[in-house]
């Protein structure tokens, strides 16, 4: 009992670890050193990099009067937002994988946060649509969040921290939506600026914070339980896979892709319903610039508890049913989303329209937190690229939706919603091909034992107490 006492007291960590020392707890609350010191630095890194790429949208009406922008113009902004960060994420998947998701991190928003500032300096639709462009780059900080913490937290509860990083990240959009009229109207009444100086003086705010959260990933921050990343390769004598080689594993595991179009879906119905939401209440139901904005941030500032809740649903389903619990629990979700998206499209009163977008709102950031509660059993030696290709799936399905649907006038906004839905419905469908040999899926049993070794590693670096996820 004595030395089992004293080895105790020797744990470096605060919290319960794994025999790979990662926690086997989740608790948000605290600032414990590295597990949740790495949890708050993830989260609120991404929070500012999804707050300036939003910050634009809920000054659109302004910004639209002044650059004399056309509704192709603002269409192709928003495209271009998301274009951008469809190539920075399948990229920072094995940027992660080859340097750790601290240093990748940190680079992808000191490079970013100079472009949110340089929209103080717009002055045409071309430049309008460049600047929107580069800061949709900062958005693929999702995937080093994502890695991070799967690296951090057991296949226990992976689901619920990964849902919980994202969701309270993401949650900067719906800020942004909420802040960024206030400060325009602030420049204006205490400062005095002219209307065309406000809106180009407040994108200098995001930017500043955007800089300061890398400061900190870099400074505070470390990329596994024992330390960074490359100390972690050389202590185990491992060598690094190439680039190549795990792009190729990646790229070769089809449930990544199944994902993807699902996250595609989800998420990037997400994306696409921030972008135009403020300006759909603001045109077609008379409301003002700011109370536009305060509709439009509901969205974003659901996700300080549906995202998570997904994650902690995802992992209650793994615990209690199997990967088919985690699959069938996307699934319905996902579709619940589909029906209420087709919905909000259809109501015709301010309230009830309200009313809608906030139950969809929940429902479609649940169903991000459970894509990512499967996607770290996909794949071990190629987490970050399966994690890339899930989150450039995600923008992917805002480009196609924007371009297919809210780009133009072929439809009326309304119409557009409707239609969105519909195509979540349809694209959650291939979730019922995603097998794993060793788990299953969602109408088939498992085809072999779930400890016998295979060609491809699907385990999260499993330990003992996850080993219930096979049964």
């Amino acid at each position: 009992m004595e030395p089992a006492a004293s080895l105790k007291l020797k744990s470096p960590f605060s919290l319960p670890v794994d025999s790979d020392d990662k926690a086997t707890e989740f608790r948000p609350l605290q600032i414990s050193s590295p597990h949740m010191r790495a949890f708050h630095l993830a989260w609120l890194s991404l929070f500012c990099c999804f707050f300036s790429t939003f910050s634009i949208p809920p000054l659109l009406p302004v910004i639209r009067d002044d650059l004399k922008l056309t509704e192709t113009d603002i269409g192709n902004a928003g495209i271009a937002s998301f274009v951008g960060s469809i190539f920075s994420r399948l990229a920072m998947g094995p940027a992660c994988d080859l340097m750790g998701p601290r240093i990748a991190s940190a680079a992808l928003s000191l490079t970013t946060a100079p472009i949110i500032m340089s929209a103080s300096l717009v002055t045409s639709p071309t430049s309008f649509i460049l600047i929107r462009f580069g800061v949709g780059f900062s958005l693929a900080n999702f995937v080093a969040n994502q890695f991070w913490m799967t690296s951090m937290f057991s296949p226990s509860v992976v689901g619920l921290a990964n849902g919980v990083s994202a969701g309270w990240a993401n949650m900067g959009a719906g800020a942004a939506q909420l802040v960024m009229p206030q400060i325009y109207y602030l420049l204006i009444s205490l400062l005095g600026l002219p209307l065309s100086t406000a809106w180009r003086v407040s994108f200098l705010i995001p930017g500043f914070f955007q800089a300061v959260t890398a400061i900190m990933v870099l400074a505070y921050g470390q990329d596994l339980p024992s330390g960074s990343y490359k100390d972690f390769r050389k202590a185990i004598g491992k060598p690094k896979d190439s680039f190549s080689e795990n792009l190729y594993n990646g790229l070769t595991n089809y449930r990544g892709w199944i994902l993807a179009l699902t996250y595609g879906y989800c998420f990037g119905s997400e994306l696409t319903t921030d972008n135009i939401i403020a300006q759909y209440f603001y045109d077609r139901f008379g409301v003002n610039l700011q109370v536009a904005g305060m509709i439009a941030a509901s969205v974003g500032l659901a996700n300080l508890f549906s995202r998570p809740m997904g994650g902690a649903l995802s992992d209650k389903m793994g615990r209690r049913f199997g990967m088919r619990g985690r699959l069938w629990g996307l699934w319905s979700v996902q579709t619940v989303a589909g029906l209420l998206c087709v919905l909000l499209g259809r109501v015709n009163s301010l309230w009830g329209s309200i009313a809608v977008l906030c139950m969809f709102s929940v429902f479609v950031q649940a169903a991000s937190g459970l894509t990512f509660g499967v996607v770290p059993f996909v794949s071990k030696r190629s987490l970050g690229v399966i994690a890339g290709m899930t989150g450039s799936g995600g923008t992917i399905g805002a480009v196609v939706t924007q371009m297919l649907l809210f780009s133009g006038s072929r439809f009326s906004l309304q119409t557009s919603i409707s239609l969105m839905g519909l195509m979540m419905i349809i694209c959650t469908l291939p979730v019922t091909f995603i097998f794993f040999p060793q788990w299953g899926g969602m109408f088939f049993s498992p085809s072999c034992n779930a400890n016998s070794s295979g060609p491809e590693d699907y385990h999260l670096l499993e330990s003992g107490s996850d080993k219930k996820e096979s049964k």
